[in-house]
C-alpha cells in the first residue's frame, strides 16, 4: 500500500478551482488562468493528481472544426475529500496537528 503524501500549495490551489464547479470539465489553459500557475508547474500536478485518482481527464473534441482535442479534468469525489481533509488540518492549531 503507497504512502499517503501531503498536498503542495499549488495542487491544492488546483483542487480548489475544480472543486468550485465539480461537474464541469476545465481544460489546462482555463486551470492556469484560475491559478495563476504556468504550465511548467501546472501539467506535471495535472498529471501526479490523476494519478492519484483524485481528478479524472478525459479528451474533449473541438467545438470549432478544425482544432485539436483537448484535454480537460474534473475533481474526483476522492479529491473532495484530500481537499476537506487538508484544509481541516490547516484550519487546526500546530499543537493540535502534531498530536
Amino acid at each position: 500500500m503507497g504512502r499517503s503524501r501531503k498536498l503542495s500549495p499549488q495542487s491544492l490551489a488546483v483542487l480548489s478551482m475544480l472543486a468550485n464547479r465539480p461537474s464541469d470539465w476545465l481544460y489546462g489553459l482555463e486551470l492556469a488562468s484560475l491559478t495563476g500557475l504556468k504550465s511548467g508547474t501546472l501539467y506535471p500536478i495535472l498529471i501526479r493528481l490523476a494519478d492519484r485518482t483524485l481528478l479524472e481527464s478525459q479528451w474533449l473534441e473541438p467545438r470549432e472544426p478544425g482544432r485539436p482535442p483537448r484535454h480537460a479534468y474534473r475533481i474526483t469525489g476522492a479529491g473532495l475529500k484530500a481537499l476537506q481533509q487538508a484544509s481541516s488540518t490547516a484550519s487546526r492549531p500546530a499543537k493540535e496537528a502534531f498530536a
